[in-house]
C-alpha cells in the first residue's frame, strides 16, 4: 500500500469529517435540506419539527458515532503498538467479552427494570456492561502480571481464556432467557447508536477527550516498544508503568463505549491497521489519524444503517462488520502479494 504524508492524511480527514457529518444530518427517514440543517445549527430554525429531529435525534447520534469511533480506533492503535502486532484490537484485554456478560446479566436478572435510571440516568444494562468490561480487564491484567512485570504474551492468552469463559457465561444466560430477553441481548451485542442522548454524548465525549489527551504523551514510549521491551528500557522507558497506564485508559474508553453503544466490531482493528499501512508506525501521527478515521468511518456506517432499510434501521455493528470484514480480507490478500 502506498505511503502518504501523515500531515496530508490528517488534513484530509479533518476536512472530510465535517462534510460527512453534514451529509449524515440531512439524510434519513425525513430528508432535510442543507440550508435548513445549517439554520437549525446556527439557532435560527423556522420549523420546530426539523429542529427536534436534528437537535434531539440526529446530532446526538452523530456525535456519539464520532466519539465512539475515535475511542475504538485510537485504542486499537495503542493496543497494536503495545502487543507489537498489527492485527491486535482492544478486545484482546477482555473488555468487550466482559461487557457482554455484564449487559446480558442485567437483561436476564433485572427484567422490566433494565431501562430505569440506575446511575446518573443510565440504564442498568449500560452500568452492568461497564462493570463487566472493567472487571474482565482487571482479571486479565492480574493473570498476566507477576513479580517481574506484565507479560503481553500471557495477557494475550489470558484474554483468550476470559473471552472463552465469557462466551460460556453468555450461552448460559441465554439458555435461561425468555424470547424478549434473548432479543434484547442479541440487539445489544449487534451494537447500536439509536439510543444516543445528550447525557451519553457528554459521558462518551469526556472519555474520548481524556484518551486523546493522554495517548499522545505515550507516543514515544509506544515507538520504543516496537523495538522490544528490553530496548525500550535501555532508552529510559518505564515499560511496566506505561503498560499499566495504557491498559487502564483502554479499558476505561472501550468499557464506556461498549456500555453506551454495544459491541461495534472491526473499527478498533481495521482503522489503525489501514492508517499504519498508509503513513507508517509512528504513534505521534498514528493515534490522531486513527481517531479521525475511526470517527469518520462510524459516522458513515451509522448513516447507512439509518437509510438502507427505511423505515426500519440496521444495527450499526452489522454495518461495520459488513463494510470492514471484506475490505480487511482484500487488504490481507494485497499484503500477501506484496511479500
Amino acid at each position: 500500500m502506498r505511503r502518504f504524508s501523515a500531515r496530508s492524511l490528517i488534513t484530509v480527514l479533518t476536512v472530510l469529517l465535517p462534510v460527512v457529518v453534514l451529509v449524515s444530518l440531512v439524510i434519513g427517514t425525513v430528508n432535510i435540506t442543507i440550508s435548513d440543517a445549517l439554520n437549525t445549527l446556527l439557532g435560527s430554525a423556522t420549523n420546530q419539527q426539523i429542529g427536534t429531529i436534528l437537535l434531539d435525534i440526529r446530532l446526538p447520534r452523530i456525535l456519539m458515532a464520532i466519539f465512539v469511533g475515535a475511542v475504538l480506533a485510537s485504542t486499537g492503535a495503542v493496543m497494536q503498538g503495545l502487543f507489537r502486532n498489527p492485527l491486535a484490537d482492544p478486545s484482546l484485554i477482555g473488555v468487550s467479552s466482559g461487557a457482554s456478560v455484564g449487559a446480558s446479566l442485567m437483561i436476564v436478572t433485572a427484567g422490566g427494570f433494565i431501562q430505569s435510571g440506575a446511575l446518573v440516568g443510565l440504564s442498568l444494562v449500560a452500568v452492568g456492561a461497564f462493570v463487566g468490561g472493567f472487571t474482565a480487564t482487571l482479571l486479565v491484567y492480574r493473570l498476566a502480571t507477576s513479580g517481574i512485570g506484565t507479560s503481553v504474551t500471557t495477557m494475550l492468552l489470558a484474554g483468550i481464556a476470559i473471552a472463552a469463559l465469557a462466551g460460556a457465561l453468555n450461552s448460559l444466560l441465554s439458555y435461561f432467557s425468555d424470547n424478549d430477553m434473548l432479543r434484547q441481548i442479541s440487539l445489544w451485542q449487534m451494537g447500536n447508536l439509536s439510543g444516543a442522548s445528550w447525557l451519553k454524548v457528554g459521558i462518551m465525549g469526556s472519555a474520548a477527550l481524556l484518551l486523546l489527551i493522554c495517548f499522545p504523551r505515550d507516543s514515544r514510549a509506544l515507538n520504543a516498544l516496537l523495538l522490544g521491551e528490553s530496548e525500550a528500557r535501555h532508552l529510559g522507558i518505564d515499560v511496566q508503568r506505561v503498560k499499566q497506564r495504557l491498559i487502564l485508559l483502554t479499558a476505561l474508553g472501550v468499557g464506556i463505549s461498549v456500555a453506551l453503544a454495544g459491541l461495534v466490531g472491526f473499527v478498533g482493528l481495521i482503522i489503525p491497521h489501514m492508517v499504519r499501512l498508509a503513513i507508517g508506525p509512528d504513534h505521534r501521527w498514528l493515534v490522531p489519524a486513527s481517531a479521525l478515521a475511526g470517527a469518520t468511518l462510524l459516522v458513515i456506517a451509522d448513516s447507512l444503517a439509518r437509510i438502507v432499510v427505511i423505515p426500519a434501521e440496521l444495527p450499526t455493528g452489522i454495518l461495520t462488520a459488513l463494510l470492514g470484514a471484506p475490505f480487511f480480507v482484500v487488504l490481507l490478500l494485497q499484503q500477501r502479494k506484496d511479500v
